[in-house]
């Protein structure tokens, strides 16, 4: 090993500066007009907006900087709503499950909710709410249930006895979720509920187009019209004690009305049914395989979302001004990764981001200007308190993403929420400024370029583009401890020096060549979910393609239950790839012997106690597999031969940056590419390198917040000894 010598420092010192300036948005408010000039400063911020509930200062309209302005294209006119209650929307809800001993059986509609947020939409219920009896799936005729307006109660007076019924009905949204969510966290007392009306519904529509002109000729000096977002909430419900009762970021379910669903109806040729959104109380979340159905009415929704958006983009663009849209909030049908998306002309996307796969679900969206992600902590007091600490939420927020902006980067970084909350804690302004600083030294070196990718690896799901780095997310980021082992994997490729494609199951039934271009095939996740594909493996066309692609050379990586669905006497569908299959009581009468555990390149930089997650019960390896770890008779990693590929089996992988090296080492080794390890590589797993071979640069990134060493591999296979303080990050020329 070399040590670094006085030719590398140069190298170092020439593109280790980037602006000083720019490419950074805060909050401000008008109690903090002399503070916010001085952050601006300090931070080198160039734009400024408002938040929820707060109102840009006069003072600050002239001041040189761009300004957003949050626009709500959903609340923020209670009168219009009240004056027109038809056209409040609307989201469809079950009720928990009940039965009856004998007799009638009366089912409360609203038990378990939140009553403020929430009101019953009776109107024309015998077509559009649905009472099902769950223990045959039979939906009850409308004559043989009534609906008690007074009680808010279904009674069924004929229930089978100890059958399980659910009633399924919309309801109005009487108060925004998200309103209600910012209302709870900061305490705000007495606050008036803000409604949210239906944009899609014509008088709305009509209105709504007029109001935003009105209110960019109300707002001047504003310059970018930030959409939060258009108009359909993603799945947030409230229990009664004002608790998240149920959340799914990518929910659909209050995106309907009457008015929606009877033109869907005429779009697709076939009658409407409740359970199309409701789907058994599961509300189509991203792990239930999606009905032809539901795929249907997502792609009605893209296409009227799209063609709605468009007319306010194109009235933003008419007044002179940017068109700029939050992911996050009401943003259902505007998914960004599918073609309707391109067509509605934004100019930009800013969205909230909590870890590396966050940070990609922004960076790597097409066919906008520029993007921009809203870093954390946001400014709120459930962060910024006596006591609270938040430079240790902010250090890891910045550092787990920065590995996901080496490889693509927004174009800007901002934050959020009520400035002088903030201002109370000097530490965390000073920290700030570094990450400001150090965001426009890594943006000016990578800019416009490609980072090197050793492979292309493609995730396989049954949602492919339209879930890009969003698979395993139930709402943001946030810890789960059944989806954590999983989540994990995205997490690592998020950084990882890869070409990441997310496929799908249709995309192998529709493209013959969609594996051409791919090394890799990843399947990850618990059996029968979405994420594993669950019957789509009894479809010869799917499975015939994945086993010729591994047959003739291909890699295949399976974490968790991956390919798992029981059929013809298998649980794993592609067992004779993967080289393992799992005891689901059905072959405890065949011996297993394969256990005995081998050396081998994946684990090489493993330590003692490799870190499956929750790991997974019951797997065992078939005789032609090599174990690398079991537990208890238990298999954890397993690889496999298949033809001429190779496959490798994993429980379970939490993001760690042991993990992450494990991952990588079986990507290049299921590939053939044993020997590519040393190009671009960190000998400690806890240090990364990334490569811009066409901008002629290199960086070094320390991950941890402890000191590292390291030996550093260039593209060429030669290297250098290099100490690298906490967090530290280093660059080169080539």
């Amino acid at each position: 090993m070399e040590r670094m010598n006085s030719q590398e420092e140069s190298q170092r010192a020439e593109v280790a500066c980037g602006a000083s300036t720019g490419r950074v948005t805060i909050p401000t408010d008008l109690d903090v007009v002399d503070q916010t000039l001085e952050v601006m400063e300090r931070w080198g911020a160039d734009a400024l907006r408002d938040c929820d509930g707060t109102d840009f200062p006069a003072q600050l309209q002239g001041v040189g900087a761009k300004i957003y302005s949050t626009y709500y294209t959903t609340r923020k006119d209670n009168q219009w709503a009240r004056a027109n209650p038809d056209e409040i929307q609307q989201v469809y809800i079950m009720t928990p499950f009940y039965s009856t001993a004998e007799g009638s059986l009366s089912i409360p509609l609203m038990k378990g909710l939140y009553p403020e947020m929430l009101k019953v939409n009776p109107n024309d219920r015998q077509r559009w709410w649905e009472v099902i009896d769950r223990t045959t799936g039979q939906v009850v005729p409308p004559s043989d249930w009534d609906y008690r307006e007074e009680a808010g109660t279904v009674v069924i007076p004929a229930a089978c006895p100890f059958h399980q019924y659910t009633v399924s009905f919309l309801a109005f949204i009487m108060w925004d979720p998200v309103h209600m969510y910012n209302a709870v966290v900061n305490g705000w007392k007495d606050v008036e509920h803000q409604i949210t009306f239906d944009v899609r519904q014509p008088k709305t529509r009509a209105f709504t187009m007029e109001r935003l002109r009105k209110f960019i000729a109300d707002h001047p000096y504003v310059d970018v019209i930030r959409y939060t977002t258009f108009f359909h909430q993603f799945t947030l419900l409230f229990d009664e004690a004002a608790r998240e009762k149920y959340v799914d970021w990518y929910g659909y379910s209050a995106s309907v009305s009457p008015y929606i669903l009877e033109r869907f109806e005429q779009e697709v040729g076939y009658r409407f049914r409740p359970e199309f959104i409701i789907d058994q109380g599961y509300y189509n979340n991203q792990y239930r395989i999606p009905s032809k159905e539901f795929k249907d009415f997502m792609a009605f929704q893209r296409r009227e979302v799209a063609a709605l958006a468009k007319e306010m983009v194109d009235i933003t663009h008419e007044c002179g001004k940017e068109a700029m849209m939050f992911l996050g909030d009401h943003w259902i049908g505007t998914e960004p990764f599918l073609e309707e998306f391109a067509s509605i002309g934004v100019d930009a996307i800013v969205g909230s981001v909590g870890n590396g796969s966050t940070l990609r679900l922004i960076s790597d969206i097409p066919g906008v200007k520029y993007t921009e992600g809203r870093f954390l902590p946001y400014f709120f007091p459930d962060t910024f308190h006596p006591g609270g600490d938040p430079v240790k939420e902010a250090k890891v927020n910045w550092v787990t993403a920065r590995r996901a902006i080496l490889r693509k980067p927004v174009d800007r970084i901002g934050y959020g929420g009520y400035l002088k909350l903030a201002l109370d804690f000097p530490d965390f302004v000073d920290y700030i400024q570094s990450v400001c600083d150090e965001f426009r030294t890594l943006y000016e070196n990578i800019r416009g370029t490609t980072p090197y990718c050793v492979k292309t690896v493609a995730v396989l799901n049954c949602w492919g583009r339209m879930r890009s780095w969003g698979c395993h997310m139930v709402h943001h980021a946030l810890y789960q401890k059944q989806n954590y082992s999983y989540a994990g994997v995205i997490e690592a490729l998020a950084g990882a020096p890869y070409d990441v494609r997310f496929i799908s199951f249709d995309d192998i039934l529709n493209d013959a060549t969609v594996l051409d271009e791919v090394d890799v095939v990843i399947n990850v996740g618990g059996a029968d979910t979405a994420h594993t594909g669950g019957d789509y493996w009894c479809n010869p066309a799917v499975a015939d393609t994945i086993r010729r692609f591994v047959w003739q050379g291909g890699g295949f990586i399976g974490v968790g239950e991956p390919t798992g669905h029981q059929s013809q006497g298998r649980f794993f569908q592609l067992a004779d790839v993967l080289g393992v299959e799992k005891e689901n009581g059905f072959t405890l009468g065949y011996d297993k012997y394969n256990w005995e555990q081998h050396s081998h390149f994946i684990t090489q930089d493993a330590g003692d106690e490799i870190d499956f997650g929750e790991g997974m019960k019951a797997v065992y390896a078939l005789p032609e597999a090599h174990v690398l770890v079991q537990r208890d008779k238990e298999v954890q990693l397993a690889v496999n031969e298949y033809g001429q590929g190779r496959s490798v089996y994993i429980s379970g992988l939490p993001y760690s940056f042991e993990n992450n090296r494990l991952l990588h080492r079986a990507v290049l080794w299921s590939s053939h590419c044993e020997n590519e390890l040393n190009s671009w590589f960190s000998s400690n797993y806890n240090v990364e390198v990334h490569a811009y071979v066409r901008n002629g640069k290199f960086c070094v990134v320390n991950n941890t917040y402890e000191p590292q060493s390291t030996t550093v591999y260039r593209g060429d296979g030669s290297s250098f000894q290099l100490d690298l303080a906490a967090n530290e990050i280093q660059w080169y020329k080539i």
